[in-house]
């Protein structure tokens, strides 16, 4: 009997031995892979939630570690700043990052750039005049164009409303690249019609709640409000919410932007109008394999862009 337990317990030590060096070779095979970081805004938002799984099927398909961080909320760029900082610290052979603020990250991608890492832009563009007086270079920048998206937006509007309209418009975060490319195609898309009138135009951040209050802040102000174009899909739910407290669900025309599957309900329910669809995920697979060719010495385009395309019930 004790022959078998001696037997017993050296078999078991075996299989434990084989085991913890495995975990250790699978450890020690992960960290040997290139490490490439993606920074994104925030991960409390579906868009960048979508991003970070192209991101890592791209990861996963080519061989290299992706490191995901983001702060809590979009608007907070110091946050962000501090992830930069730190990711350079550890290793990283690509930074990827969603800038929070166009002209505030520079400051942060002067040490990549001063640790020899390089650095692609999605989604939202710095700040050109910023970046250049920082000698700031970005190997390429993926995303859509948000000009035109908020100009196929403006041209909706047209259409749905028959060129006479009274809008109220939900922006971003001001100064904000994204918020305010969208916005000014928006604006120039309708400017020749005289009975498109731009009645309020208000910052909500991105956020839903603030969606809700400054459109709910903005009928009461304005009752005579029947179209909104809201910068973000999160914004656009935030006003459709403040509709249905006014009791005016169908009466105000709501057009977002981002296609996230919150707005795709909401445009099959009847309360939102369309919503001009991004594809975060092929934002960021693109993201990954860019950072691969650049790892492999390839020169990339200045620009990678991404499809629009809006949404309707139809």
């Amino acid at each position: 009997m004790m022959r078998t337990l001696t037997r017993l317990a050296v078999v078991l030590i075996a299989i434990a031995a084989v085991a913890c060096n495995r975990t250790a070779n699978d450890a020690a095979a992960i960290s040997a892979k290139p490490a490439v970081a993606l920074v994104l805004k925030t991960l409390n938002h579906p868009f960048f939630v979508e991003m970070r799984r192209g991101a890592q099927e791209a990861a996963d398909r080519l061989g290299v570690q992706l490191q995901v961080q983001a702060a809590e909320r979009e608007i907070d760029v110091e946050k962000q700043m501090q992830i930069v900082e730190n990711m350079i610290q550890t290793g990283i052979k690509v930074l990827c990052i969603t800038p929070s603020g166009s002209r505030e990250i520079v400051s942060a991608l002067v040490k990549a750039r001063d640790a020899k890492i390089p650095v692609i832009i999605v989604d939202t563009r710095l700040d050109p005049k910023t970046a250049g007086d920082a000698g700031v270079h970005a190997e390429t920048f993926i995303g859509s164009d948000n000009y035109e998206g908020g100009r196929i937006a403006g041209q909706y509007a047209i259409t749905i409303t028959g060129g006479k309209a009274r809008i109220g418009i939900l922006e971003g975060i001001p100064g904000h690249e994204t918020g305010d490319s969208r916005l000014r195609g928006f604006r120039e898309a309708i400017a020749a019609e005289k009975a498109m009138t731009i009645v309020a135009s208000q910052p909500a951040n991105w956020e839903r709640d603030q969606g809700f209050n400054v459109f709910q802040n903005m009928l009461q102000a304005h009752q005579d409000i029947d179209t909104v174009f809201a910068a973000s899909d999160l914004m656009a739910l935030g006003a459709i919410e403040a509709i249905a407290a006014a009791g005016r669900t169908g009466k105000i025309r709501v057009i977002g932007f981002d296609a996230l599957e919150d707005a795709k309900k909401a445009i099959e329910a009847g309360t939102m109008a369309a919503s001009v669809a991004q594809f975060p995920y092929e934002m960021g697979k693109a993201a990954v394999e860019s950072a691969v060719k650049v790892m492999h010495g390839e020169k990339l385009p200045a620009d990678i862009m991404v499809k629009l395309e809006m949404v309707t019930r139809q």
